[in-house]
């Protein structure tokens, strides 16, 4: 018999480590980023735009805005404890984030299987729109929480 994960209940009950999980990647604590909101295959993060994080033109450089970008996939992703990795994304970038702005990344779920799932990403500096992006996330075997009330079907 195949055991039966309910993915939302492991969400609910596992929030706060999955929430610590993410507030502790190393990466993302160097750059600043906040998380803001985790859902059940939804996540948002912030960021304040700092001197060293500007491009040449003095503006948000695209590697601080893809990394943001890629956090919220991630934690949307790994939000119902399972051990989901990225497999593609493909960035538009529309308009520049300027030094001091507030960066804000919004990733929504858009469809999950059992291996895949998809996202879409929003990133705004200061409520205007600046990038998005679309992503498609591996979701393997392995929980990194515990699910240890699967039942049997």
């Amino acid at each position: 018999m195949k055991k039966y994960i309910d993915e939302k209940e492991v969400h609910q009950r596992n929030y706060q480590q999955i929430v610590e999980t993410f507030e502790q990647e190393p990466y993302a604590q160097y750059l600043g980023i906040k998380l803001i909101e985790l859902g059940e295959g939804t996540a948002t993060a912030e960021l304040e735009a700092k001197d060293h994080m500007l491009n040449s033109h003095g503006t948000v450089h695209g590697a601080i805005i893809f990394a943001l970008a890629d956090y919220v996939f991630a934690a949307a992703c790994n939000s119902y404890g399972k051990t989901s990795v990225g497999l593609t994304t493909t960035v538009n970038f529309m308009s520049a984030g300027m030094k001091g702005s507030k960066l804000r990344a919004i990733a929504t779920e858009e469809k999950k299987n059992f291996r895949t799932a998809w996202y879409k990403i929003r990133v705004e500096s200061d409520d205007e729109l600046i990038a998005t992006m679309e992503a498609l996330c591996y979701r393997k075997d392995h929980y990194f929480v515990p699910i240890d009330n699967a039942e049997e079907k």
